[in-house]
């Protein structure tokens, strides 16, 4: 990654230079340099508010054509921040890239995650604790701590998200993979066609009606939709407070090049650490229900390494 900026041509090259030049004159000790490169770059983002206070971190990878043909790679992080909220303002960052395609954008994104954040301060009622967060939309108490919550936006062009109302009414068919057992933590994927964003909420929503599924420790979940007439894909991801395992899941629908589906893992855990093997899980689940429900070729097998697996054929949700 340390030759990205040999790739690109000098003009993307010489704007990305002058961008994070007026960035950090801007945003002072705000602004973060990573790894310059790699041209990674973070700035903590708060509200400017005094009770409550929020706070976001945004980290970017600059692409080696940015900002000519392509946008920056995103990953916002705020413990407070999940769902449909992290969606809203994912979706107004994209906004802003389509708008302004091919032009320096981040300002334009820093900005738009500060008036989120103001704006959120000022609707929300009190933020107390991190891991309880009270929303217009839905209640969310929780009885322990999540730590930090990543979410990777891994952005392209966008196709508007809210066109064809009519055929985001119909929930997608919703199936469940195999249960996966190791050291008492169970794994199972579930897995869904969709065509547009919106139906990303809705799928969710329909899933955790499922009581089991809406107690697992974690649903971690991906997604990738071709944008037919942008020829470019909306893809995005959730950890869920599983760090790292919603970018792990999507990069495994982008090396298995899978469009237009959705898949989440549920986590159930059961007290006992797993460190790594807790992505192999998570990844196995997701590949083996997508070649079960004819989404890739790919069949090699599931490592197991000490789980055990209950065979219970895909099945749709009653």
């Amino acid at each position: 990654m340390a030759d990205i900026v040999n790739q690109g041509n000098e003009g993307d090259l010489q704007a990305q230079i002058e961008e994070v030049e007026a960035l950090s004159s801007i945003y002072g000790d705000e602004w973060c340099v990573i790894d310059e490169a790699s041209r990674i770059f973070c700035i903590k983002i708060s509200s400017d508010t005094e009770e409550p206070k929020l706070t976001a971190c945004l980290q970017v990878i600059l692409p080696a054509d940015y900002p000519s043909a392509a946008p920056p790679i995103y990953q916002i992080n705020a413990a407070w921040l999940r769902g449909s909220e992290r969606a809203k303002l994912a979706n107004s960052l994209e906004d802003i890239y389509v708008e302004h395609m091919g032009e320096s954008i981040l300002y334009l994104w820093v900005e738009q995650i500060r008036d989120f954040l103001v704006e959120k301060s000022y609707s929300s009622e009190a933020v107390d604790q991190p891991g309880k967060v009270n929303t217009a939309e839905e209640e969310v108490e929780d009885d322990k701590d999540f730590p930090d919550f990543s979410a990777l936006g891994e952005t392209t062009e966008k196709a508007l998200l809210f066109l064809d109302q009519e055929n985001d009414e119909e929930i997608p068919t919703i199936k469940h993979g195999d249960t996966v057992t190791d050291r008492r933590s169970t794994f199972q994927a579930h897995l869904a066609p969709l065509v547009t964003a919106r139906q990303v909420k809705m799928v969710l929503e329909k899933l955790y009606e499922n009581k089991k599924i809406a107690s697992a420790t974690h649903n971690i979940y991906a997604y990738r939709i071709y944008c037919e007439d942008k020829h470019s894909f909306l893809q995005d991801c959730e950890d869920d407070g599983e760090t790292a395992a919603g970018g792990r899941l999507l990069h495994l629908l982008q090396i298995l090049d899978v469009r237009n589906v959705l898949v989440i893992v549920s986590r159930w855990y059961g007290g006992i650490l797993l460190g790594p093997d807790r992505f192999k899980h998570i990844n196995n689940c997701a590949r083996n229900i997508l070649v079960d429900e004819g989404y890739t070729a790919f069949t090699g097998e599931a490592t197991k390494s000490g789980a055990t697996t209950k065979k219970n054929k895909s099945r749709k949700t009653k």
